[in-house]
Parts: C-alpha cells; sequence; structure tokens
C-alpha cells in the first residue's frame, strides 16, 4: 500500500529551520517507500480565515493537497509558547473532510528551551479533528544552535526528527479510533 505524507509549514521567514526540520522528516519517509509535499504556506494566497468566504486564494488547493495525505506532519515555530498564527490560519481552511482519520505527526521549533506547549496545542487540534496523532513528536529547542549551514548537526535531535518522518509512514494507515467527543459535538463536523 502506498503512503503519501505531506506537511504543513507554519513559517514564512526565507531562513526557517521548520521547513529545513521538515524537509528532514519528510526526506525520511520518502526513505521510508512514501511519496511526500512539502506545503510552505509562504508561498500560498491564503487570506485570514472568513468563514463565510471560505474559498478564496488557494483555499481548494491547500485544502485538497492535505486530503490526499495519508499522514501530515504539522510543523511550527513557537510563537508566545504556541504554535504559529500562519499555521492556525491554514488549519482554519481545513477540517474534518481533510483530517478524520489522518494521521498526524507534530515538530515544533523554538528560538528558547520551551517548544513542548505548541505541540501539545496542535495534539488538541489534532484530536479535535478526529485525526489520530502519532505519540512521537519532535522538539527542537534554542534552535538556532543546532543548525550550521543549513544541515541539523545535533545528532539526537535529528534522529529523533527522522523517526518522526518514519512513523508518519509506518501508522500512516492505521485503524482509526471511534469519534472523539470534540467530534460528535462539534456542528460542523457532519456538514
Amino acid at each position: 500500500m502506498s503512503t503519501h505524507v505531506v506537511a504543513l509549514v507554519g513559517s514564512l521567514r526565507d531562513q526557517s529551520y521548520t521547513r529545513l526540520a521538515s524537509r528532514i522528516a519528510l526526506d525520511a519517509a520518502a526513505a521510508h517507500g512514501a511519496t511526500t509535499d512539502l506545503i510552505d504556506l509562504g508561498e500560498l494566497d491564503l487570506p485570514v480565515f472568513d468563514a463565510d468566504d471560505r474559498e478564496v486564494g488557494d483555499a481548494a488547493d491547500l485544502k485538497a493537497r492535505v486530503a490526499d495525505a495519508d499522514s501530515v506532519l504539522l510543523a511550527t515555530p513557537v510563537y508566545h509558547g504556541s504554535y504559529s498564527g500562519v499555521l492556525k490560519n491554514a488549519l482554519d481552511y481545513c477540517g474534518f473532510d481533510e483530517f478524520e482519520h489522518t494521521t498526524v505527526g507534530l515538530l515544533a521549533v523554538a528560538g528558547g528551551g520551551f517548544p513542548s506547549p505548541a505541540l501539545d496545542h496542535l495534539r488538541i487540534v489534532g484530536r479535535s479533528l478526529n485525526a489520530w496523532v502519532l505519540p512521537h513528536q519532535a522538539a527542537l529547542p534554542h534552535v538556532y544552535r543546532q543548525f550550521e549551514d543549513g544541515e541539523l548537526v545535533d545528532e539526537d535531535l535529528r534522529e529523533r526528527v527522522e523517526k518522526l518522518g518514519v512513523r508518519l509512514v509506518e501508522y500512516a494507515h492505521i485503524e482509526p479510533d471511534p469519534r472523539t467527543v470534540e467530534a460528535r459535538e462539534n456542528v460542523g463536523a457532519d456538514d
């Protein structure tokens, strides 16, 4: 069974550590037999989400690419203890049609030492969309110290990010759990 892994990169920076780390995870997924797609949100036209106008800009393209995935990597820089507004905006365009019964992996990079809350917040979002969120996640603290010339030089962190890519393939076709309380109670879940 073929597996397709998509990464949503929630950073707009030209020299984004989030993008670099996402490529490492996707390369590991590809080495494990998957096809991959890196969705660089900085390259898409996604105005601030307006529920009354859901099909603007590149929204349809984003939703189709995410829906095509067996597994999705949500990758974010840490801003004020949480995930980026860019990623939040992209996730607002998506919903159950794109994420339900999809395996989701989590990756956060931080300039400081506390990337974990952003991962916790994304885990809640994934579960609310009835996705299956991998227990394994990758957090890169003090990220500017971890890269040299675009390469992740900390071997332990590199191994963790690569393992995340492998897990996205290994668990891509896991049998879905029954719907979560959040999914059952969400008015838009069955639209």
